[in-house]
């Protein structure tokens, strides 16, 4: 299950696929507000073609854009044979987007291993084995590429 945080859009392809059937749920942790948008409005530009209509679909774009490489990204890692291979796809990818060999990720080691989908202990054992081999070091989720 993906955490939606505050200002985040969520089940947009869904809402702007006419037909497509919503399979997913959604659960609050925290009391929130929910704003729901008419796709079809929004995406059909009001006859004033007001700028902050165009704002707005601009964003939509945006984030979609965003998701997309988010998913491509991930389907890059996951095709990935083997637990090592995609723990290499996935840690190299990091220290390119951060442009250093020495990084945090945003996941804890339960939240890598469902990332990757992949065992959590084999995921562990891995990283033992990357460390003992000196291609990288480790703690929590910092890493350091040799």
């Amino acid at each position: 299950m993906s955490r939606i945080e505050a200002g985040d859009i969520f089940a947009e392809s869904y809402a702007a696929t006419p037909g497509s059937v919503l399979n997913i749920s959604a659960v609050a942790c925290e009391r929130c507000e929910i704003l729901l948008l008419n796709v079809g409005r929004l995406l059909t530009v009001c006859p004033s073609a007001c700028g902050h209509h165009s704002r707005l679909i601009r964003s939509l774009v945006t984030v979609l854009s965003r998701k997309v490489l988010q998913f491509n990204e991930k389907i890059t890692h996951m095709s990935r044979r083997s637990t090592r291979e995609k723990l290499l796809s996935y840690l190299s990818a990091e220290s390119v987007k951060q442009g250093t060999r020495s990084f945090d990720i945003p996941y804890d080691r339960q939240q890598l291993a469902d990332y990757l989908c992949v065992e959590r202990s084999a995921m562990s054992a891995e990283l033992s084995k990357l460390q003992r081999e000196g291609l990288l070091r480790t703690n929590r989720n910092h890493f350091e590429l040799f």
